[in-house]
């Protein structure tokens, strides 16, 4: 990381469907071996298979399960005066974005299922319903983050 100067932030060109950045940002983090077109169809045949089990629009089913789903706070393992203290942090709205939907993308992948899109798509319903695997992680996150809420004050 460079000292005297902050690089530029890199922002993805918006998905071609529909032109939103978050999409385009979850794609990629879906892709493995640089198969973009495999992740596509991956998402968006989720997203379909979403919009036919809720009444809403895809997108906006995606955003919502995104705001679920990303953790507020973290704790990060700080070493003070020989011991190591878990403190908790609060988490930057883009790095929480990331938290979020690599843990969709984990926890989607682990579930059993036919195919990732099914699985992603059965994995997004849960999470938009307040249950599954990765609001669990989120809230067991957030009680870690308060239980050790007295080693706040090492923050730095």
């Amino acid at each position: 990381m460079p000292r005297r100067y902050k690089p530029a932030k890199r922002v993805p060109l918006p998905d071609p469907i529909y032109n939103d950045v978050d999409v385009a940002k979850f794609i990629n983090r879906l892709m493995t071996r640089g198969k973009k077109s495999v992740a596509e169809r991956i998402f968006y045949t989720a997203l379909e298979s979403l919009q036919s089990r809720i009444q809403e629009k895809p997108l906006e089913v995606f955003h919502k399960v995104l705001k679920k789903v990303k953790p507020l706070v973290r704790v990060k393992a700080r070493r003070v005066g020989g011991s190591t203290y878990q403190v908790p942090m609060e988490v930057r709205e883009d790095e929480a974005v990331a938290i979020g939907s690599r843990w969709l993308i984990q926890y989607a992948r682990k579930r059993n299922g036919r195919s990732m899109a099914e699985k992603l798509a059965a994995e997004m319903l849960d999470a938009y319903n307040g249950a599954g695997s990765t609001i669990k992680k989120r809230e067991e996150m957030h009680k870690m983050a308060e239980a050790n809420k007295a080693f706040a004050h090492y923050r730095f």
